[in-house]
């Protein structure tokens, strides 16, 4: 079994500001370009449909995702695209391919306006890192 499945605690960022509802992340999106803007939203609010615990908070100035107050998701707007990025996103599964980065932990979905996204792997991205920090969280 991967890491990413697994019950064993695992570092998380925790956030104790986070809430349910943060009306400075509206605020944030209304200050962004439009389409990219929209797009960001778009996704948002996706991430913050997952599940009745899922709070928020603007953190490094962009909008973070936490099951309770463990991040496990943002978006984030710059020039030309939006970046979906998952704190844990290095141990996802991604059959098709679509997180980018580096990182230790943290991986990326870049999306670019007219450029199409496969819609069904990153709502399963999305509900894969949900699902996976409920996990970590009720393991600590």
């Amino acid at each position: 079994m991967s890491e990413a499945h697994n019950a064993k605690p695992s570092r998380l960022m925790l956030f104790p500001d986070a809430l349910p509802h943060q009306p400075a992340i509206d605020d944030w999106f209304a200050a962004k370009p439009a389409l990219l803007g929209d797009i960001a939203r778009h996704w948002f609010v996706v991430l913050r449909q997952c599940g009745p615990d899922v709070q928020e908070l603007l953190h490094d100035g962009h909008p973070t995702v936490c099951v309770g107050t463990a991040a496990f998701a943002e978006v984030n707007v710059f020039t030309a695209h939006v970046n979906v990025g998952f704190f844990r996103g290095a141990l996802l599964p991604d059959p098709q391919g679509l997180l980018q980065g580096k990182g230790k932990f943290m991986r990326h979905v870049k999306l670019k306006p007219g450029e199409p996204v496969d819609t069904v792997a990153l709502l399963q991205l999305i509900h894969t890192a949900y699902s996976d920090m409920k996990v970590r969280v009720q393991a600590n």
